[in-house]
């Protein structure tokens, strides 16, 4: 060991251990799967190939520090040091859920398995981790910096988000609430509000501008069809399935939220309704009548570790 700093290894439970808590045991699960024409064969070899991988990247970093593996459930709650390292072992989205719990500290993204998981969001390989560990611990290493989006809400409540934030009813049902963005400002209808970053915007903000693009023509799309940078100085949003009606407008649907132009939107809605970010539902605000959010760039920046 040649330093007292901790490595923290986030991993998300694999598809065989979802299955296996859904049927309480693999072979229910099995059964269950073979009785619908499906083998569990895959699910067994993804789960052997990664919990292989961990072992090994588990007993590499244990010569050079302290390790803890934490499992994502638990991100939420977990204490980080600012001088821990921070090493994630992918899929994509399991670096934007562990970045907004972090204090601006580096984070390095591995694949775990290439031919399984896209990685845009995953520079390095686990045979490359020995010597990134390394260059973290001697303070020799590049970056790229991530913009965040941020939420507080009049109850003193926060949030940050990665990708991308979501505002509106938890159900399949419409939310009601007040959209201002700057002198800007109407009662609305929808199916809720996307406020996308530049990491999250070849995302689902990619989705809403497609199927926007299909039903107004490829107009909509064309500026932002390939998203736009990491580290962009504004957020965009976008309402879904905005109604009009004699007490609802559709006016103010689509547009970028900047460092002074700040979305403010105010909750109509007597229950049901929340924020959350990165997809995480578990870990949300409620959005209920009263509750005004304010939604702008955060000062805090992600920090993703680079070749």
């Amino acid at each position: 060991m040649i330093t007292d700093r901790k490595i923290i290894i986030v991993i998300r439970k694999t598809r065989l251990e979802e299955l296996k808590e859904k049927y309480c045991t693999l072979g229910q699960a099995k059964f269950y799967l073979e009785h619908l024409g499906e083998s569990i064969d895959t699910y067994q070899d993804e789960h052997n190939r990664f919990i292989s991988v961990l072992n090994n990247l588990q007993s590499l970093v244990n010569k050079l520090a302290r390790v803890q593996v934490l499992e994502r459930s638990f991100l939420p709650n977990y204490q980080f040091s600012n001088d821990d390292v921070i090493l994630v072992l992918g899929q994509d989205g399991l670096v934007a859920n562990t970045m907004k719990y972090l204090n601006g500290q580096p984070i390095i993204a591995v694949n775990p398995l290439p031919d399984l998981f896209d990685g845009v969001l995953l520079p390095f390989l686990p045979s490359q981790v020995h010597v990134v560990v390394l260059e973290i611990l001697n303070q020799a290493f590049n970056t790229k910096q991530i913009s965040l989006a941020e939420v507080s809400t009049n109850l003193g409540q926060t949030l940050l988000a990665v990708n991308d934030l979501f505002i509106g009813p938890k159900s399949h049902t419409s939310a009601r609430y007040n959209l201002a963005i700057g002198s800007r400002s109407e009662e609305q209808s929808s199916s809720g509000i996307i406020v996308s970053t530049g990491m999250g915007s070849t995302g689902w903000f990619k989705s809403i501008l497609a199927g926007a693009s299909g039903i107004a023509g490829k107009a909509v799309q064309q500026k932002l069809q390939h998203g736009f940078a990491w580290d962009s100085s504004f957020l965009y949003y976008s309402v879904r399935e905005p109604f009009p009606s004699a007490v609802t407008s559709c006016d103010n649907v689509f547009g970028k939220v900047s460092k002074n132009k700040r979305l403010r939107l105010t909750s109509r809605m007597a229950e049901n309704g929340v924020i959350f970010s990165d997809g995480i539902e578990s870990d949300c605000i409620e959005f209920n009548a009263g509750t005004v959010a304010e939604i702008q760039l955060s000062s805090l920046k992600g920090c993703l570790v680079v070749a």
